[in-house]
């Protein structure tokens, strides 16, 4: 079962965050860390019911996710291990490399080292971003999102 998710933000509402990794041809991850962050808003672009091969859809989802990746008040990476042969999640990597070249906007970064493109997240960020980490687990990056949640912006 997902965890509940709330899709705007009003005033007294709690810090957000957007759950921003792989979706296509990786472990669900999502629905964890939606779980352990539950006492934020949480923006968790992982739909149960997704066929990727309508455009009509995909057009959408990305409307939603770029809106929601603005809105969020810190954004959570995670690459899960994969097949490098089925993805490298590239539209996450996107991700990453706009959110990191954006003055000021606050991030958490995690790779498994089973991600294919571990060492090529480590070595970027710590050229454009040497300020972060980039955690190993999954549970490890969630605690950093929530400690750097509770700091006030």
């Amino acid at each position: 079962m997902e965890a509940p998710v709330r899709y705007r933000t009003v005033p007294g509402d709690p810090p957000s965050v957007f759950l921003a990794g792989g979706i296509t041809h990786c472990p669900s991850w999502q629905p964890e860390a939606a779980r352990e962050l539950a006492d934020f808003v949480v923006f968790n672009p992982r739909r149960t019911d997704f066929d990727v091969s309508d455009t009509s859809q995909t057009d959408i989802q990305i409307a939603w996710e770029y809106a929601h990746l603005l809105r969020a008040d810190l954004t959570l990476f995670w690459f899960p291990a994969c097949e490098a042969s089925l993805t490298v999640q590239p539209i996450t990597l996107y991700e990453l490399g706009a959110a990191a070249a954006t003055p000021g906007r606050r991030l958490v970064v995690g790779a498994d080292p089973g991600y294919p493109r571990r060492a090529d997240v480590v070595t970027q960020l710590s050229l454009s971003r040497p300020d972060l980490t980039v955690h190993s687990t999954l549970p490890e990056t969630v605690t950093a999102a929530r400690a750097e949640l509770t700091v006030p912006a």
